[in-house]
């Protein structure tokens, strides 16, 4: 049994995600009522308790918890209507949050746009942000100053709740119109963007995962009346009957799956609605498949509360995730998350942290952008401006500095010292190059500060 199925059927476990979530009010009794020891609690995957494409400070908590709780956490992929037989059919869940009629979406707003969709008419929220994300969980006590230390227990795949595909998961590969690909083809069509539909064991068993069929996007109308040309809103429904299913692709190859959370990390002050996109100093869609089970990831903690949110699942990813996705599926997690108070840090690895870091059993990794702010660094328009500056050198330029500031401060190396260590002993690698705010992580292991005594 699995450490979210123990978890799962244990007593005391806290369903604090009913639908209309938990109230502020709510939150601030509970925080005052702190009950002993930690608390498990768990949040469903609904309409109700997700919000998709977009960070926000105003957004009302899922879970309300205090430092050291554990929390159960489902999440799904934005991608599951690519194929909703396979992932979306017979899962209440997600068709709770998939469900879109004619003039009725189960969640309406999709990116950091407009409502009204005034600017390119895709829909609610216009797509300016992708990820399907779950809570926000509020930690009581969590401040600005603060930092927040996510410990992920388990992840595990959702099923698929279709019964023709019962004991197993799916997920998709999109290479679409965003990635780095796309504008040096070889072949014809040029301009085309591919799905490909993978099969994975949920039991564990098998630790890979093998393509299905692929399909070309073909312009999709959705339940609204809008037509997609491209991949340029998330859950529209792909009418399969418009699409040319191709089997047999990546035959007799197995992907080595690495489940993680692509998008994980704590609410923004800067602004009120944040595309879910570019990943910056709060965390967000870092998409570096280290960030699983085994790893621990601290954020400095922004607005009151820290409002953690998860989502973005992926089973497989490689750095870089160059065609555009990672293989998109859905996954149950469990986190631990741990408050540390400012006044609490010197001394401390995470002393003085303004970026998301993780920490491995055996390795530090810390993690440069384009821009460590980009929403303070561009201005006004910094969630338009930064699909055009994005750059590898200024990304790799950060994590540099941030790994040499790491190094200085935690070890207490000296400046020259740090950056010998880091030409010999650190591995920097291109974290992704698709998300807006590209990254380079630079990898250390703990292991060559063996010799100290």
């Amino acid at each position: 049994m699995s450490l979210i199925e123990k978890l799962t059927a244990s007593a005391g476990i806290l369903a604090l995600c009913a639908a209309g979530g938990v109230s502020t009010a709510m939150a601030q009794v509970d925080c005052a009522a702190a009950p002993e020891g930690a608390a498990h609690h768990t949040i469903k995957a609904s309409a109700d308790s997700v919000h998709w494409g977009y960070f926000s400070k105003d957004l009302e908590p899922q879970a309300v918890i205090q430092s050291g709780d554990f929390v159960t956490i489902e999440t799904l992929t934005h991608h599951a209507n690519d194929d909703a037989a396979r992932m979306v059919t017979g899962d209440p869940g997600a068709e709770s949050v998939f469900k879109w009629e004619p003039g009725e979406k189960g969640v309406d707003r999709r990116g950091a746009g407009p409502v009204d969709a005034s600017i390119h008419g895709r829909g609610a929220g216009e797509g300016f942000g992708v990820h399907i994300l779950t809570g926000p969980i509020y930690v009581c006590g969590a401040e600005p100053g603060d930092v927040l230390e996510v410990r992920i227990l388990d992840l595990a795949p959702r099923p698929s709740g279709n019964p023709d595909y019962e004991g197993k998961t799916f997920g998709s590969n999109a290479a679409a119109w965003w990635g780095f690909h796309f504008n040096d083809l070889l072949e014809e069509p040029k301009g085309r963007e591919v799905i490909t539909i993978y099969e994975i064991d949920p039991s564990g068993k098998k630790n890979w995962a093998k393509a299905v069929y692929s399909f070309r996007w073909t312009p999709q109308t959705d339940p609204s009346g809008v037509v997609h040309e491209q991949i340029d809103y998330p859950g529209v429904p792909v009418d399969h009957s418009t699409v040319e299913e191709k089997s047999g692709v990546l035959a007799d190859v197995r992907v080595p799956i690495r489940p993680h959370f692509g998008t994980m990390g704590v609410a923004p002050r800067e602004a009120d609605y944040v595309d879910s996109i570019p990943p910056s100093y709060f965390g967000g869609n870092i998409d570096n498949w280290r960030i699983g089970k085994g790893g621990t990831m601290y954020y400095p903690i922004a607005v009151e509360g820290a409002l953690l949110s998860a989502g973005d699942p992926h089973a497989a990813q490689g750095d870089s995730e160059l065609a555009g996705t990672a293989i998109e599926t859905s996954l149950t997690g469990v986190i631990q998350v741990v408050l540390h108070k400012a006044d609490a840090l010197a001394g401390t690895p995470i002393e003085g942290l303004d970026f998301p870091l993780l920490e491995t059993q055996d390795e530090w990794v810390v993690h440069g952008f384009s821009y460590p702010n980009y929403l303070a660094e561009l201005g006004d328009s910094a969630q338009a401006d930064i699909y055009s500056k994005s750059s590898i050198d200024n990304a790799m330029r950060d994590a540099f500095r941030k790994m040499r500031k790491f190094l200085m401060g935690t070890y207490g190396l000296t400046e020259d010292e740090a950056i010998s260590l880091m030409s010999v002993a650190t591995d920097f690698g291109v974290t992704q190059v698709v998300d807006g705010n590209w990254g380079v992580h630079g990898v250390l292991n703990k292991s060559v500060f063996s010799g100290a005594q």
